[in-house]
């Protein structure tokens, strides 16, 4: 299974990082406020990076040492060449969230 690492930017301008198969169903499940605690006290708003290409092994150590990031670091992954999310095809709604779709990926030759 193609696993990803994500972060979400929440209502309170923190960011939020996970792992999932599903990016777009795992930002509905924080918005629905069956995802993680973390969402009790604050909203997903966007999703901002997307890493792809991980098993569920290299996801979960990668997640973690994101999380470990300064913010400042976390803020130059969303601009570096690893931040897939513009390669991820889901439609917005107008407050910038995915709507409930399939995710898809590109496919590179």
């Amino acid at each position: 299974m193609n696993w990803q690492v994500y972060i979400i930017l929440c209502s309170d301008d923190s960011l939020y990082t996970g792992i999932t198969i599903d990016v777009v169903r795992r930002f509905n499940q924080h918005n629905d406020k069956q995802g993680a605690k973390y969402f009790r006290g604050r909203q997903p708003k966007q999703l901002v990076y997307v890493e792809t290409g991980h098993n569920r092994s290299s996801a979960s150590k990668r997640e973690i040492v994101i999380k470990k990031l300064p913010r400042l670091e976390k803020l130059q992954l969303l601009v570096s060449d690893s931040n897939k999310v513009g390669s991820i095809r889901y439609e917005l709604n107008e407050d910038h969230s995915p709507r409930r779709h399939e995710v898809h990926e590109e496919k590179t030759d």
